[in-house]
């Protein structure tokens, strides 16, 4: 067997964070393998293309990723800037896979880690074994890797919160899965924007995703009659409910805010409010009747957008020894720094590798996937985060322990504050604030617009 140091450190995901994560390593003098499910870089990104970033250029580029990338010739856009989805993808995060070569393999799953000839039960010499992980190719073969550390920056994209507000799915949820969907639709999208034009949806959520959704379906209101939101809210509508409106600390959160009010007050959206779902019914005619646990029930409605948060993937990590808090599935000493009852993205402590240690030695949990169910995660913390570990994992402990990220005062988002009692699971549980289209001062949303104030991360958390 190669001695530990002969080996990559496994990436998992080559998202923001992950792809950031290898240039850290790079420059470190270490050995990166990504990792990646998807067909290509980015994959959880380009599937929210049409939302737009509250943060400029300036904050979703990573000073490691940058060395890397400049001399193959690529140009750093206007920092001022707000990007898409689409245009992080295409504009950095595609070239910086590139830059990276072979050291990212792409559809290719992790499905297990555990460290070599250990479960997690045993003791004897666990530290000075490797970690074995297994992969299975999208063919449907199986491979096992030998790497050195585990630097896992999957998020938390691809596990959505279920309707239920118990946190388990809803009785039918299921059953009427084609008449559910857990994404801010795109209404530019011909075929998306039929299945939403003339209907009546249900839009369940207090975050910025449902404020999102609302505004783009009052929009849509007005080109296609017919088309009616029913916003279903957990608690009542107070005067925090739609956020701070102009007095908002993020303006273009403050904005969003308005422009779901303005759903609401113009006839565009219907509340359901103190609606805890319990059950989806079908009912005639294709349509879905939601129940709540006191046995009230929704009107009928056509489909239903869920923007409950989202929830780490911890499965394949099942044979290793993980110190997680048990209420944000986060790493434990990270989770009082972030606990969105008292914290929101710019009043978050910067952190590294310390923080995010587990019981299991050389094992991170990096990006949104290290922040749990929190739902307030800046890209910045997390290109602060990878350095720190990529420090720890060559050994420079005073580089690692060092904070070198000061966040923007703008940087406020999240879900303190919005609520005497936070819900987190009612919040954008992909991050913070990533809002297509969102002008800088408090207005309507007009779809598509560029946005021009903010610092906040997309719709996947990075």
């Amino acid at each position: 067997m190669s001695s530990r140091t002969d080996l990559p450190v496994l990436v998992i995901g080559a998202g923001p964070i992950g792809l950031a994560a290898a240039a850290h390593l790079i420059e470190r003098g270490l050995q990166p393998l990504v990792i990646e499910a998807g067909p290509t870089a980015a994959t959880a990104v380009r599937s929210w293309a049409h939302v737009r970033l509250f943060s400029p250029w300036a904050e979703v580029v990573d000073p490691a990723a940058e060395k890397l990338l400049t001399p193959t010739g690529w140009t750093r856009p206007d920092g001022k800037a707000h990007p898409s989805g689409g245009d992080w993808a295409e504009q950095y995060l595609l070239p910086l896979a590139d830059a990276l070569g072979d050291k990212v393999r792409y559809n290719t799953r992790v499905t297990g880690v555990a460290r070599a000839g250990r479960d997690r039960i045993v003791d004897a010499d666990r530290d000075g074994q490797p970690f074995t992980v297994h992969v299975e190719h999208t063919d449907g073969t199986e491979e096992r890797l030998l790497v050195r550390a585990v630097v896992d920056a999957s998020g938390t994209w691809s596990t959505p919160n279920p309707l239920g507000a118990n946190g388990l799915p809803a009785l039918g949820e299921r059953a009427a899965n084609g008449r559910i969907s857990y994404r801010v639709p795109d209404l530019k999208d011909p075929a998306v924007r039929e299945q939403f034009a003339g209907k009546r949806t249900a839009v369940v959520g207090t975050g910025a995703s449902a404020f999102t959704a609302l505004a783009y379906l009052a929009q849509l209101a007005q080109d296609e009659s017919g088309t009616h939101a029913v916003w279903i809210l957990r608690r009542g509508i107070t005067g925090s409910t739609y956020g701070g409106g102009e007095a908002d600390q993020l303006p273009a959160r403050g904005a969003l805010g308005l422009a779901a009010k303005k759903a609401v007050d113009d006839g565009h959206a219907t509340a359901l409010t103190g609606f805890r779902t319990a059950a989806v019914e079908q009912v005639g005619g294709g349509q879905v009747v939601l129940v709540s646990e006191d046995g009230r029930r929704s009107e009928p409605v056509d489909q239903v957008v869920v923007l409950t948060g989202l929830r780490p993937d911890l499965s394949f990590l099942t044979e290793l020894r993980l110190g997680l808090d048990d209420r944000l599935q986060a790493p434990t000493e990270l989770a009082p720094l972030i606990d969105p009852n008292q914290h929101s993205c710019g009043t978050v402590y910067p952190h590294g590798a310390n923080e995010l240690a587990h019981p299991e030695k050389d094992v991170f949990l990096v990006g949104m996937k290290s922040y749990g169910r929190a739902p307030t995660f800046l890209a910045m913390t997390g290109y602060e985060q990878v350095r720190s570990v990529a420090a720890h994992l060559a050994g420079d402990l005073e580089a690692a322990a060092r904070v070198e990220l000061t966040l923007p005062e703008t940087g406020v988002c999240g879900g303190a504050g919005l609520d005497d009692q936070p819900d987190t699971t009612q919040n954008d549980g992909g991050g913070c604030c990533s809002i297509p289209g969102v002008p800088a001062v408090p207005q309507l949303i007009t779809l598509g617009a560029a946005t021009t104030g903010g610092s906040c991360s997309p719709a996947n958390g990075c």
